[in-house]
Protein backbone atom coordinates (compact mmCIF):
# COMPACT_ATOMS: atom_id res chain seq x y z
CA UNK A 1 0.00 0.00 0.00
CA UNK A 2 1.34 3.39 -0.99
CA UNK A 3 -0.07 6.31 1.01
CA UNK A 4 0.25 10.10 0.72
CA UNK A 5 -1.64 13.02 2.29
CA UNK A 6 -2.52 16.30 0.58
CA UNK A 7 -2.26 19.71 2.20
CA UNK A 8 -6.10 19.66 2.29
CA UNK A 9 -6.01 16.54 4.44
CA UNK A 10 -6.99 14.00 1.81
CA UNK A 11 -5.28 10.63 2.14
CA UNK A 12 -4.52 8.96 -1.19
CA UNK A 13 -3.92 5.21 -0.97
CA UNK A 14 -2.78 3.06 -3.87
CA UNK A 15 -3.27 -0.67 -3.35
CA UNK A 16 -0.20 -2.02 -5.09
CA UNK A 17 -1.63 -5.55 -5.03
CA UNK A 18 -4.61 -4.39 -7.12
CA UNK A 19 -2.69 -2.02 -9.42
CA UNK A 20 -1.96 -3.47 -12.85
CA UNK A 21 -0.19 -0.38 -14.16
CA UNK A 22 -2.80 0.63 -16.72
CA UNK A 23 -1.73 4.24 -16.16
CA UNK A 24 -5.20 5.79 -16.33
CA UNK A 25 -4.49 7.68 -13.10
CA UNK A 26 -1.26 9.02 -14.62
CA UNK A 27 -3.16 10.19 -17.72
CA UNK A 28 -5.78 11.87 -15.53
CA UNK A 29 -3.43 13.50 -13.01
CA UNK A 30 0.17 13.35 -14.30
CA UNK A 31 1.44 15.76 -11.64
CA UNK A 32 0.12 13.46 -8.90
CA UNK A 33 0.73 9.92 -10.12
CA UNK A 34 3.40 8.06 -12.06
CA UNK A 35 4.26 4.43 -12.67
CA UNK A 36 7.35 3.18 -10.84
CA UNK A 37 9.92 0.64 -11.99
CA UNK A 38 7.45 -2.17 -11.21
CA UNK A 39 4.83 -0.47 -13.44
CA UNK A 40 2.70 0.25 -10.37
CA UNK A 41 1.12 3.62 -9.61
CA UNK A 42 2.73 5.78 -6.96
CA UNK A 43 1.93 9.28 -5.70
CA UNK A 44 4.72 11.67 -6.64
CA UNK A 45 3.00 14.88 -5.48
CA UNK A 46 -0.23 14.63 -3.50
CA UNK A 47 -0.74 18.38 -4.02
CA UNK A 48 -0.25 18.16 -7.80
CA UNK A 49 -3.96 18.33 -8.53
CA UNK A 50 -7.25 19.53 -7.14
CA UNK A 51 -9.66 17.38 -5.14
CA UNK A 52 -11.69 16.90 -8.34
CA UNK A 53 -8.55 15.82 -10.23
CA UNK A 54 -7.77 13.22 -7.55
CA UNK A 55 -11.30 11.83 -7.56
CA UNK A 56 -11.33 11.70 -11.37
CA UNK A 57 -7.99 9.88 -11.44
CA UNK A 58 -9.21 7.38 -8.84
CA UNK A 59 -12.48 6.89 -10.75
CA UNK A 60 -10.56 6.22 -13.97
CA UNK A 61 -8.70 3.28 -12.40
CA UNK A 62 -10.24 0.17 -13.96
CA UNK A 63 -9.45 -1.98 -10.91
CA UNK A 64 -10.32 0.57 -8.18
CA UNK A 65 -6.82 0.45 -6.72
CA UNK A 66 -7.02 4.07 -5.48
CA UNK A 67 -8.88 5.08 -2.34
CA UNK A 68 -9.23 8.70 -1.19
CA UNK A 69 -10.18 9.43 2.42
CA UNK A 70 -10.69 12.66 4.37
CA UNK A 71 -8.13 12.40 7.18
CA UNK A 72 -10.03 14.66 9.57
CA UNK A 73 -13.39 12.87 9.34
CA UNK A 74 -12.41 9.40 8.14
CA UNK A 75 -15.01 9.80 5.39
CA UNK A 76 -14.21 7.87 2.21
CA UNK A 77 -14.26 10.36 -0.65
CA UNK A 78 -13.70 7.64 -3.29
CA UNK A 79 -14.87 5.00 -4.03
Amino acid sequence: MSTATTSEGLVIEVDRELCYGFGDCVSSAPDVFELDDDEKAIVIDPNGGSRDDLVEAAANCPVNAITITDASTGEIVFP
